[in-house]
Order: structure tokens, then sequence, then C-alpha cells
């Protein structure tokens, strides 16, 4: 077998490893914290338990897992180079003629799958364990043991029907009666031309959201010029269903990647703005970019031919403090791409650029030196 694939498999081996020890470490924390947290809400409630504690935990965790990656992703990498240093098993590599980058090729293509499986397939879950735990601490909030995460402010909604015509809703209550279905109160809705002309208003006392379609009861119809019309019912198709509801109120973190392209083109169509999904989705793909990145940073502080030169403290130190800078300022930057300061794309993709290209020169210059 090639020695290159041999030491390829070892060296992503022992970031894999490394980086799951240091996963299953942080989320310890974070479990910790969030435990500690979820006994101090409960205190004084006797509706409350045990079990209210474990699910704020476990349904918080991947959130929080999911914000803190890339640090995971370095520190697993320092650790990972520093025992490889230590060990002298760097020295022996570059001595068989083995240079940084084919040192390092394996260990990025592996913290690179590790992003995709990450976005892929986790990322899913935690959007629902997201939802799940907004809607608890909705339901310890309200004390309803069967509440459904929604609005008090109501329902507002824009919706496209054609290149013609434009319905707005809006309802001052909802209410999910079932899985399929939902209920909403005093229910109002504008239809409009495509120059949002008002052509006709419909009111209804009752309205109900199941299968593609609205269904209204208590239906007056007011248009301009015309007696005012009152039906026992009514219904409108619609391409809105439980899923985009819950969507219009609760954040993108909350939405999976896959779902992420249909909502943003749902709400776009809809004339509203999709600026902070389309963040969120542009940042779960460059999420495994930088994973690389933090990395290379890695390997700039704690990859070295020999340990015993000293500066062992000063590398952990100065690693940890650049992480957390790396991390504080790309938060910064997707703070001003969401509020519309900057392009999507810059505020997403300049942090991850800025950190590759730093660790990429500094790299070449110390392989040249």
């Amino acid at each position: 077998m090639n020695p290159n694939i041999i030491l390829g498999r070892y060296l992503s081996k022992q970031i894999v490893l490394t980086f799951l020890l240091v996963l299953v470490a942080i989320m310890g924390i974070i479990m910790m914290f969030d435990a500690v947290e979820a006994l101090r809400r409960i205190s004084g409630r006797e509706d409350m338990g045990i079990s209210y504690v474990v699910e704020y935990a476990l349904t918080h965790l991947l959130d929080m897992v999911d914000k803190v990656l890339p640090f995971i992703m370095m520190v697993a990498a320092m650790i990972t180079f520093w025992r490889v240093s230590k060990s002298n098993e760097y020295v022996i590599i570059r001595s068989a003629g083995v240079s940084v980058w084919g040192f390092l090729t394996p260990v990025l293509l592996a913290v690179f799958l590790v992003g995709v499986v990450h976005v892929a397939f986790v990322n899913p879950i935690a959007s629902k364990l997201y939802e799940w735990h907004e809607t608890i601490k909705y339901r310890f909030d309200t004390r309803n043991p069967k509440a459904v995460l929604f609005s008090s402010k109501g329902l507002w909604i824009r919706e496209a029907i054609d290149d013609d015509n434009i319905l707005v809703i809006q309802a001052k209550a909802l209410h999910q009666e079932e899985d399929e279905a939902l209920s909403m109160r005093d229910v109002s809705i504008l239809e409009m031309d495509r120059n949002s002309q008002i052509l006709r208003r419909v009111e209804a006392l009752v309205g109900e959201l199941k299968d593609e379609r609205f269904y209204l009861r208590g239906v007056r119809v007011f248009e301009a010029g015309k007696e005012t019309k009152v039906l026992p019912e009514t219904s409108y198709r619609t391409s809105i269903n439980l899923q985009r509801i819950k969507e219009n109120f609760i954040d993108p973190e909350a939405i999976s990647f896959w779902s992420l392209p249909d909502t943003i083109h749902f709400y776009e169509s809809s004339g509203f703005s999709a600026q902070r999904h389309r963040m969120r989705f542009l940042s779960l793909i460059a999420s495994p970019f930088l994973l690389v990145a933090m990395v290379l940073i890695a390997a700039l502080f704690s990859l070295r031919a020999n340990v015993r030169q000293g500066g062992v403290l000063f590398m952990v130190v100065a690693g940890v403090l650049s992480g957390f800078v790396i991390y504080f300022s790309s938060q910064l930057i997707y703070a001003f791409g969401v509020n519309g300061y900057i392009p999507v794309w810059l505020a997403v993709w300049s942090p991850v650029m800025i950190v590759f290209l730093l660790g990429t020169t500094v790299l070449l210059h110390t392989e040249e030196g």
C-alpha cells in the first residue's frame, strides 16, 4: 500500500478521534450549564420536574454545539498537532520528505468531510431540537403543557397567488387543533393586484388551514361599489402550510439546511425579506470551509518540529485567543450582513477567506523558511 495513503489514514483518524473527544467534553459542559439554568427556572414550580430539566438540556445541546463548532475543531486540531509534535512523529514525517502540505492535506480533507456531515445530517436534527426547545420554553411560560409555539401577535403573511393577484392574510389568534390543521380566529384577507391596489376585503370569524386550503366560516365580503356579501363559508387555495406558518415565527436556526432553499423562495415570491434565511443558508454552506480554515490557524500555533524549544503555554494561550477573536469577528460581520449593511455573500465568506488566506500565507512562509 502507498505510504502516503497509510499516513493520510493515520492522521485523519487522529484528528477525527480527537475532535470527537473534545466534542463530548464540550457537550458535557454545555449540558451541565443548561441543567443548572433549567433547575433555576423550575424552582418554586410544583408542576415541573426533572423531566423538564432533561428536555431543556438535550434540546438546547446541538444548537449550542453548532455555534461553537469552529472553536471545537480548532482545539481538537491543536491537541492533535501538539501530540504529533511531542512524540516526534512530525519530525519523522518531515524527514521522510513529506512537506507540511502533504502532512496537512489528509487532515484538511477529513475536517472538511466532518463539516459536510454536520451540515447534511446533524443540522436537520439540530433544527428540530431547536424548535422543540423553543416550544417547551413557551409551554413553561404559559403553563400549558399542550401549547403550540406561535406568535401572540397573531398571523401576518403575504402570498402571491399568481403574477396578477396577491393575498395579505391576517389572523388575530392561532391554535393548532391537529398535526395537519391550524385554526384561526378573526381572519382578514386583502385581495390585491400586482400594483398593490385592493380589489376586495374578506373577513371571517373562524378560519382553518388544512390540505393546502383556507377554509373560512362566517364570511363577509367587502368590495368597492357593491353591497356587502354575507356567506356561510368559502375557501381559498394556498401554498401556505403549517410548516410555513411555523417558519414565520421561529428563527432560521429552526429550519433545516435542506428546507431553507424552499423557504427562501417562498418568502421572496411572497414579497417578504429572506435576508436572515439566506444568511443562514450561506453560512451553513461555508461552515466546512471555516472548519478547514480554523485547522490552518491551529497549525500555526501547535505544529512545530521541536516542542522542547518551549513556549507551549504561549502557544495554547495564543491559539485560544485567536479562536475567540475569529469567532467574535465573524459574528460581528454576520450581524452587519443580517441588518443589510454589507452584502450577504461578503458577510458570510469574508471571515472564511481572511482566516484561510492568513493561515495559508504564514504556513507557506514557514515552509519556505
